[in-house]
């Protein structure tokens, strides 16, 4: 595609100070990643390709099975750039462009569960699992008043390993996961919205967040984005609204 963006060679040496853009990939969140480590695709792939293209940098994926990996990738210095939920708790280290993808936060139960709606998951005696360190056990860890989070490397897996009264995860894995099992059900509507964007350290020149935010906003108004989500099998719909 014709590029538009185009970054002082400041910007490059910046944000890739080895002379490779290295991007943290989670594989874990089914929307922005498909594949293996081996052979990853998907949107934040294509993301991750196309700031090399513009920056004139070669591009390595470091691949991991959950956000809170990909998180720790970029706070300790092994990645320059990130695909992440904009959080409060990660931007003491990450400075996020504004969201390329928005997608929704939504709870499993069982099938003969008494909760039918988001606010009723919320009360005393209610476990809900999540992933650990993900976006959404960032958010209810700060934000339930009643119920308990219950932490697990997958949080459907510990919902169902443990008894929970609840799961809470995305909602196109959530969906295809009871679709699968009859005796779990989702809860209609989201507890939050999660605002995806891109990041980088905190540390990194003004100049240099300024062009991810501006070739983030460029990809979402020239149909970069939502055909990258097309071609990964996602829905377009999920393009955020521009900033």
């Amino acid at each position: 595609m014709t590029t538009t963006t185009t970054p002082h060679p400041a910007v490059a040496a910046d944000l890739a100070p080895t002379g490779v853009l290295r991007a943290s990939v989670n594989l874990g969140n089914p929307v922005l990643a498909q594949g293996t480590p081996e052979t990853p695709g998907g949107i934040t792939v294509d993301l991750a390709r196309e700031f090399g293209v513009r920056l004139g940098l070669p591009v390595e994926l470091l691949c991991f099975d959950a956000a809170r990996k990909s998180f720790e990738a970029m706070a300790e210095g092994r990645a320059d750039l990130c695909f992440l939920a904009v959080d409060p708790a990660r931007e003491t280290e990450v400075a996020f462009s504004a969201p390329y993808v928005v997608i929704e936060g939504v709870y499993a139960v069982p099938r003969d569960s008494a909760l039918t709606t988001v606010e009723e998951v919320d009360a005393p005696g209610v476990r809900i699992g999540v992933k650990k360190g993900s976006a959404y056990d960032l958010f209810l860890s700060r934000s339930l008043a009643h119920a308990t989070v219950v932490r697990g490397e997958e949080g459907v897996d510990t919902f169902r390993a443990e008894d929970l009264e609840a799961g809470a995860g995305i909602r196109q894995p959530l969906t295809a996961y009871a679709a699968a099992h009859p005796d779990v059900r989702l809860i209609e509507g989201r507890f939050m919205e999660i605002r995806q964007a891109v990041g980088t350290t905190v540390d990194r020149r003004p100049e240099t967040v300024a062009f991810l935010h501006a070739t983030v906003e460029e990809l979402k108004a020239n149909g970069f984005i939502a055909n990258a989500l097309r071609r990964s099998g996602q829905a377009p719909e999920l393009l955020a609204p521009p900033a």
